[in-house]
């Protein structure tokens, strides 16, 4: 997959030739998280070139680690997913997680903030059950954004599915969430509760009580963030 060998038995050596291409680990994360589908996998990794992402993809599926199916339709679409091999990693990409989110220093983390992917991490790890069994929208807008990055919104449907919607999808919003991306994604991150955000009105929500008494459930947290930081 790389340009050159390492030319090491070394299994770390050999290893790293198939996973440390650019981007790589990061489409294993979003195959990983749950993402099957070419346009699922772009809005996890909104910074990558399509042409890329499927080189990528290609270059895994043949090393062994996802292979491609295609979904009946119409239309009919491909779909990744990860094969043994691939689902062995997982335990691989989720240490290089924990390790990034005790060592590696915050400030400089947090000068990459993107809504988007904040706002698909939060779709997919979202808690349904502290929502109500009805159609539930929940409205976050980022003030300081611009208006084609402003506003957010998060579908949480009877059958629990959830959805996430980047244009007005018309129905009726249950809370709105006016809050700034950093603190935002601090709190996603496990950086800064939800309490201590309204508390110094960095997080502003407007709605039913049991929705917003309820929020740092059914929120969720990035999956790294039960890992504490250290002082290098």
């Amino acid at each position: 997959m790389t340009n050159e060998s390492y030319r090491q038995f070394c299994p770390v050596a050999m290893a790293a030739e198939v996973l440390c291409t650019r981007w790589t680990v990061i489409v294993l994360r979003e195959l990983i998280a749950g993402s099957t589908r070419f346009n699922e996998l772009r809005r996890g990794v909104p910074r990558m070139s399509p042409a890329l992402l499927s080189k990528r993809l290609g270059e895994l599926e043949q090393a062994g680690i996802v292979k491609r199916s295609r979904i009946p339709g119409p239309p009919e679409i491909e779909a990744y997913c990860l094969t043994q091999a691939g689902r062995d990693l997982q335990p691989v990409v989720e240490a290089i997680g924990m390790w990034g989110q005790k060592w590696v220093e915050t400030e400089p983390s947090l000068e990459n903030l993107d809504p988007e992917l904040l706002m698909w991490d939060m779709r997919r790890n979202l808690n349904t059950d502290p929502v109500p069994r009805r159609r539930t929208v929940i409205e976050f807008i980022y003030p300081e954004l611009p208006e084609s990055q402003r506003k957010w919104w998060l579908i949480v449907e009877p059958d629990r599915t959830v959805d996430l919607c980047h244009i007005d999808p018309g129905f009726d919003v249950d809370l709105y969430a006016t809050v700034d991306l950093r603190t935002m994604t601090e709190i996603w991150m496990g950086l800064r509760s939800v309490a201590n955000a309204v508390d110094r009105e960095a997080l502003v929500l407007v709605g039913p009580r049991a929705l917003i008494d309820t929020m740092q459930s059914w929120l969720g947290l990035s999956p790294f963030a039960a890992q504490d930081k250290l002082a290098g």
